[in-house]
Formats: C-alpha cells, structure tokens, sequence
C-alpha cells in the first residue's frame, strides 16, 4: 500500500439526512454513540495499511476538520511521510466549488501529483462497512487491470440507487449504467442478483490523471465518475471488478448507505442490538475516533419506578441515567436521562439533557438539546410536527434551535429538507 494514495470524498451536502446535516457535513454526523460516520471508513484505511489519505471536504465542514485534525492526526507517523489531510476546495484549476466525485478529485490533481503514488484508490466518506483495501490492490496488481472497481451483489428490485455494473465470468467489467430504474443484467456469479458498483474505485495514476484533465475539458461531462469517467474508459482499458470480501465476518455482505434519516437510524439500531450484524467489538478489525476525555457512564438510583438501567443499549462515556430507564437506544458522550425518563429505541447525541417524566420514542436527538421536564416525542407525529422535523418514515429529529428555545427555526422550515 506504500505506492497507493487515498482520496476519500467527504464534501457531499447529505441532502437526504436533513436536518442532521444542517449545520455538518454528512460524514461528521455521529454514529454509534462515540463515532462519527467518516471514521468508518478511515479505519479501513488504517486496518488496509493505507496510511496516506487526502480528505476532500467542502460544505460545513467545520466540525468534520475539527474531528480529523484532533482524532487522526496522531494516528499515522508524518516522519515515514504518512498522513491524513484535510484538502478543502482550494481553486487552484477552478474558480467554482467540487461540481462532481471527478471534478473534486480533479480540482486537487496537483496535490495527488505530488505524491507520486503508483495507485489512487477513490473512496467514499458515508458508508458503513468492513473492508480491506489491500486485498483489492492485491487483485488489481496481480490482473494487470488499469482500473478495479469494487462491487456488491444486491437484488434487482434496488438497482435504482446504484450503478450497475456489467460483468463478464472472467471479471472483466464490460458495461456500467448509473442509477437505472431497472435491469435485466444478473450477477455471472449469482443469477439472482445484480453486481453494483459500492463506488470504491482504484486507478492506475498514469490513467486516471488524464482522464480527469479530459473530463474537466468537457462542458457536456456531469463531472463524476458514475457518469462520466467510467463508462468513458470501457473498451479503453482493462477494467475489472472487485467482489466485495466483508471483514465483518458475518453469513451476509454487510455495506450499508446510510444517506437517508431511516437507513441511518436503522443502522444505529442494529449496532445497539443483542446480536448485531455490523460488530463493533471485534479486535482483529478495531475501529477508531477521536478520543474524548470523559468519566465512564454511570447509572443511578434503584428504587421502585426510580432505577438507572440501559438494556439492549449503547451508552457512550460521559453519560448519567439518574432513575431513568433506556431501552434499545444509542446514547452519545456526555448524555444526561433524568429521573422517571423513558428513553425508546432513540438516537441521542452529545451533550444532550433529558428532563425528569419525559417519555421519548423513535427519535433522534441533536446534540446540545436541552428537552424540559415532562416533554412527549415520537409518541403523536401531528403534534410533534407544530414543533420538530418528523421524516416521511416517521423519525421525530429535535433539533438544538427548537429544544432549547433560542434563534427558533418554524417548523415549516424544517419540514422542507424532507421533501414532505
């Protein structure tokens, strides 16, 4: 991996994710109680040996620099010339923000030109999953392919989300259709199901570097490599695909797109299950974040209707259920749950207090939320919409403007990202 460069975008707006992408970037968004999103990712990274990794952010991405410079920094050595760099839209080969997954890559050409690497491996900053990045070198080396691509298998009926790629039995790819609304193609390898690309893409740099300058000299080019760069490159170059091997060591692929406030909410609910599919605590494949310097969580009081107690639940450092009872949640650090509090199958960030009688349910709770005593969420959606962001699924998301009664935003307002 020493001849490979990590280009791992991180600059998407999260449209889908409203309101919790308001005021962050979408790979800043936490996830698992003491994680963020991004550094799911990143410890594949780390995991895959691949130590030197550019991070293209764009749209508020304050606290996600902030994350990274203070969480991996330290993780890499900078004297072996290893590092994670943050590498924001700088205009040096334009005057305009990333315009597409290729533009941005484009746009920081000379950056990734400057390290030489043999390989660039492209990947993204919003998907949970277990991946060894050095297997895929490993096949993309020994084929003497020009570009791999990582795929997943997935049923017919979810094509539209994805590219789909065309696979031949010996691996070559040789078709690719971005996001169609159906297909007759099937796996080669699985006729029950349809090979997609997971949008892990890795180039020979003498490839993709003059691919990149064509691309941006086009002015009909949508500027991304679904659209553009690969289909482009078919016929051109060996192109093959890479079946994805999950590290997760589970009977089924796990990869998991959590770019919606349901996929994202269901996949904190799996990971704070009995038996979850996505295992955090395997040790032959740690995942990292930043360290926080927090008292372990605690749980208070045992009397009868006033007992502290987590079941089926992460509860994150920091955090104090005083006589409160939560269920089937996900708890971030520094989380307070007053007493006589009923705390269901919710999603709470940090630094969040939970008032005395409050009953909450199916919610995802910004950080910095103060909920006063004897409040009621996610129990009636027509009432928690005069003043919270309820999504067509049906997840109440109190934001820290409305809980905590200073600068409100209308819930007009905030009903508008969902598109509902």
């Amino acid at each position: 991996m020493r001849d490979t460069l990590g280009v791992l975008l991180a600059g998407g707006a999260g449209e889908r994710l409203f309101p919790l992408t308001r005021d962050r970037a979408k790979p800043a968004v936490p996830f698992a109680g003491q994680y963020r999103i991004i550094d799911i990712t990143l410890s594949n990274c780390i995991n895959s040996d691949l130590r030197r990794v550019y991070i293209l952010t764009q749209y508020k991405a304050l606290s996600l620099n902030r994350h990274i410079r203070e969480g991996w920094g330290s993780v890499v050595g900078s004297e072996l010339g290893e590092f994670i760099e943050i590498l924001p839209p700088m205009q040096r080969v334009s005057k305009s923000w990333y315009q597409g997954t290729a533009d941005a890559v484009y746009q920081n050409i000379y950056s990734i030109g400057s390290e030489q690497p043999r390989h660039v491996l492209i990947l993204s900053g919003d998907h949970i999953y277990k991946m060894n990045y050095a297997r895929m070198l490993e096949q993309h080396v020994d084929s003497g392919a020009d570009v791999t691509l990582a795929t997943l298998p997935i049923s017919p009926s979810e094509v539209s989300a994805f590219g789909v790629v065309e696979v031949a039995r010996n691996g070559e790819v040789i078709g690719f259709i971005e996001k169609p609304k159906e297909t007759q193609l099937r796996s080669p390898f699985n006729p029950d199901m349809v090979d997609v690309s997971m949008g892990i893409y890795l180039f020979n740099t003498d490839v993709l570097l003059p691919e990149l300058i064509k691309d941006a000299e086009d002015p009909k080019s949508k500027h991304d490599f679904g659209h553009d760069i690969l289909p482009k490159l078919l016929g051109r170059f060996r192109m093959l695909a890479y079946n994805f091997v999950d590290e997760n060591k589970q009977k089924a692929l796990y990869w998991r797109d959590v770019g919606t406030l349901e996929a994202y909410y269901e996949a904190n609910m799996d990971v704070a299950g009995v038996t979850p599919i996505f295992n955090l605590y395997d040790k032959s494949w740690p995942m990292r974040t930043r360290p926080y310097q927090y008292p372990p969580a605690k749980f208070v009081f045992g009397e009868p209707g006033r007992t502290g107690m987590g079941i089926n639940s992460i509860v994150s450092a920091g955090s104090i259920v005083s006589g409160a009872v939560v269920r089937n949640s996900v708890l971030s650090q520094d989380v307070r749950v007053n007493s006589y509090a009923d705390v269901d199958s919710s999603i709470v960030f940090s630094h969040v207090n939970i008032g005395r009688h409050c009953r909450i349910r199916r919610a995802i709770i910004d950080r910095d939320v103060h909920i006063p005593d004897g409040c009621v969420i996610g129990y009636d959606p027509i009432e928690d919409r005069k003043n919270y962001f309820v999504s067509s699924g049906g997840l109440t998301v109190v934001t820290r403007d409305y809980s905590v009664y200073e600068n409100p935003v209308s819930p007009g307002f905030l009903q508008q990202g969902n598109g509902s």
